[in-house]
């Protein structure tokens, strides 16, 4: 079996960061003695993640472009020779088969010098519509795997591959037994769970939406699995923390996500990598996309899943009641919803990916 070499790039968010992972561990599978690199930007979560993830990282002083001016946009030429400086240098010295990226600014100086070395070069973009990152590189990689349809507006034709997104392992094993699952998290298992998902770091307007109707959602009968994410934690724990019982759990971070998936609805931003999971996991779910993202992304994400009846659309700008009347709209029809949602449903993306790699670097060493 081949001994192979991959660089990874991907980061800035989990979004980047998760799908590159999955990758990685999925060419590991394939190929045990490979060898891995990944290159991140130096003060991002990826120089965190990444090695608790069992992989080597290295740091480029890069960040991306801000919409106003401001001193780190002066700066930016300066930090784009530097890590286009860095990529050629640890290429040249690691000497990869393959160099892969996910998205996120760290990964454009690397892709353009592999794609320069005409090395073999492919980028995974998870939304659909495409980051300036991956649009730049588009022309020069060998190819590109893609979650949605209609691509081509962005991408060349015969580049694409739809693969869908990695997903977390632990969103493919979702607990069997339902109610044991609601109950480790010291809920009662009789009552329909809504779980509500703000990301990490956590979605001010969810979380106030969430606070502002506790009272008339509890009055549903429902339980709240509520994670807050940690910028907002404190605050809330404050608010209704000695309100919980079990009918109301609130959590900073939720790891067991295979437990946490086996609720019955669900209220999420949108995410691809969250939308991928949900299809996967096959939930009912209530989309408020953030609209502080580029070029409004997650709202294009959620219209893809909503014009299909595959999830509800709701818009941060809503007021309490409509939200209530959404939530009663996602109880009723929780069973259609989720039908509707296989359609986006590709869990052994990761797989198609890897493979997709390993011909490119077939092909290339003939």
């Amino acid at each position: 079996m081949p001994k192979y070499k991959f660089m990874i790039s991907g980061g800035g968010t989990g979004g980047h960061i998760f799908p590159a992972i999955a990758i990685a561990d999925t060419l590991k599978e394939m190929h045990p003695n490979s060898e891995f690199l990944f290159v991140g930007a130096s003060d991002r979560m990826e120089m965190e993640r990444v090695p608790q993830a069992g992989y080597k990282i290295e740091g480029l002083w890069i960040s991306g472009i801000q919409r106003k001016l401001t001193a780190s946009n002066l700066m930016f030429p300066f930090k784009l020779f530097s890590s286009i400086t860095k990529c050629k240098r640890l290429i040249r010295k690691f000497k990869p088969d393959a160099v892969i990226g996910t998205g996120g600014f760290a990964s454009g100086p690397l892709l353009y010098v592999a794609a320069n070395k005409k090395i073999t070069t492919l980028i995974q973009e998870q939304n659909s519509l495409p980051g300036i990152t991956n649009k730049i590189l588009a022309p020069k990689v060998n190819s590109i795997c893609v979650a949605y349809d209609k691509m081509e507006r962005f991408f060349p034709k015969d580049k694409i591959l739809l693969t869908g997104n990695p997903i977390r392992g632990t969103v493919k094993n979702i607990n069997s037994d339902r109610n044991a699952a609601i109950s480790k998290f010291n809920l009662n298992p009789t009552r329909p769970t809504l779980l509500v998902l703000g990301g990490s770091l956590g979605a001010r307007r969810i979380n106030e939406l969430i606070g502002n109707n506790l009272d008339a959602l509890l009055a549903k009968g429902i339980n709240i699995l509520w994670q807050t994410g940690k910028l907002y934690s404190e605050k809330l724990q404050e608010q209704f923390g000695a309100r919980q019982n079990d009918q109301l759990q609130i959590m900073p971070f939720i790891k067991n996500m295979e437990d946490a998936y086996t609720a019955d609805i669900i209220i999420s931003r949108a995410g691809a990598g969250t939308i991928s999971e949900l299809a996967v996991a096959q939930k009912a779910t209530m989309l408020i996309p953030s609209p502080n993202v580029a070029e409004d992304h997650q709202t294009k994400n959620a219209n893809a899943l909503a014009e299909k009846g595959a999830a509800l659309l709701f818009r941060e700008s809503g007021t309490n009641d409509e939200f209530l009347n959404e939530v009663d709209k996602l109880i009723a029809q929780k069973s259609q919803l989720e039908t509707n949602i296989k359609q986006f449903a590709l869990p052994d993306a990761a797989k198609h990916i890897a493979e997709e790699v390993l011909k490119l670097v077939e092909k290339n060493a003939r």
